[in-house]
């Protein structure tokens, strides 16, 4: 019995000092977030006190990097938007669980989750973009002046918008209708500045603008609306305005009116009239 009881505390101490590597809680839901290139890895859950987070990422194929800022800490998101350079290249990114920033281990592995693959130049999401619109004198042209969003990169201390980035493959896409009417129209353009023509004149139109660039899987083609915006060009003729059946109505309302007015002013005439002679026969003749 004796053997056995030191048979079985010379196995535990020899595997308490193998240091057996800690079983930490390996990060879930490891997701990119991504627009205008400002570039987000977040993950669950926050971590407790006895681990922390540690983010190395990849272009494919290459060596692993660090971002000194995301080096055992305690966030779940890890700001990547300046260091996934070439833009149109892929990346994927492991987080490691590893002990509390101060801590040390024996340890050269540690639990971590691999991210799915991120091409920030194909799948950063573009925002909304702003613009104005000023109507024309021929009153059948509308010009459409779009500020291209700006994104997080900069260029020789030049904060760069998507049009430095995506150049001649940005495009606009235009959705207009008349402002009174539900009828959408698209209209696609190369320029941020957009002549829309051969509008109907005196007509209000409203806008919505989105980036759009062809080059990318259909699914991501398409950027954020932008909000709507209307021209006012509310010069309408009175014909378009109102119906042909109010000016039914207001044709038929004078002509009743007249009907009514003939009838009075001759019935007031003839008595003015008889009232006249009658004063004239009761008068006594003048002797001259």
């Amino acid at each position: 019995m004796k053997m056995q009881t030191s048979l079985l505390m010379v196995l535990l101490s020899t595997q308490f000092a193998s240091g057996s590597a800690v079983s930490y809680p390996r990060a879930q839901n490891v997701t990119w977030i991504s627009t205008n290139f400002k570039t987000l890895l977040t993950w669950e859950p926050k971590p407790s006190d006895d681990y922390s987070y540690t983010v190395e990422f990849s272009v494919a194929g290459g060596d692993q990097q660090r971002n000194f800022n995301c080096i055992r800490s305690n966030a779940t998101v890890c700001d990547l938007s300046v260091y996934l350079y070439p833009l149109d290249s892929c990346y994927t990114a492991d987080v490691l669980s590893e002990p509390p920033l101060g801590t040390t281990s024996d340890d050269t592995e540690f639990p971590h989750t691999t991210s799915p693959r991120f091409c920030p130049y194909q799948d950063t999401e573009i925002g909304r973009p702003d613009f104005n619109l000023s109507v024309n004198e021929d009153k059948k042209t509308i010009t459409l002046s779009v500020t291209d969003p700006p994104t997080a990169l900069f260029k020789d201390d030049r904060q760069q918008n998507i049009r430095d980035i995506f150049s001649d493959e940005l495009q606009y896409k235009v959705m207009y209708r008349k402002k009174k009417s539900t009828g959408t129209k698209t209209y696609l353009s190369k320029s941020s500045v957009i002549e829309m023509t051969d509008l109907d004149k005196g007509e209000s139109y409203c806008f919505n603008v989105q980036a759009y660039i062809p080059i990318r899987s259909a699914d991501k083609q398409l950027g954020e609306l932008s909000a709507t915006k209307c021209s006012n060009n509310d010069e309408q003729s009175i014909f378009k305005v109102y119906s042909p059946a109010v000016f039914a109505g207001g044709i038929l309302f004078m002509l009743l009116v007249i009907g009514l007015l003939i009838p009075v002013t001759v019935i007031l005439w003839k008595k003015k009239r008889k009232a006249l002679k009658s004063g004239t026969a009761g008068r006594p003749l003048r002797v001259v």
